[in-house]
């Protein structure tokens, strides 16, 4: 059950001061291969899924740009924890265009 979302916003500090969105791109391929519901936001993803899977993906996030060979990562995190459950829709479906 999905009792968690997680909201997610990565700054990488890049090798050679060049711009982070191709870096962010790749962070939202990560969120977006690991096969849980997401909405990407302008200046963070929310992920749906339970606890244990976002602590995953967000270790996964961190790997990849330990990949891509940036010298530091900022990951700011918040999480909303629902043990009954919780959607993004939840939240948010009532600003959703009909």
């Amino acid at each position: 059950m999905d009792d968690t979302l997680m909201s997610v916003q990565i700054i990488p500090k890049t090798p050679n001061g060049e711009d982070v969105i191709p870096y962010v791109d790749e962070a939202i391929k990560v969120i977006d291969d690991s096969g849980l519901d997401y909405r990407v936001g302008p200046l963070d993803t929310t992920v749906q899924g339970d606890m244990n899977e976002c602590l995953i993906l967000l270790q996964k996030l961190n790997d990849r740009m330990v990949e891509l060979e940036v010298p530091s990562i900022i990951s700011q995190v918040k999480f909303y924890h629902a043990p009954e459950g919780i959607t993004i829709e939840t939240l948010t479906g009532k600003y959703d265009e009909v």
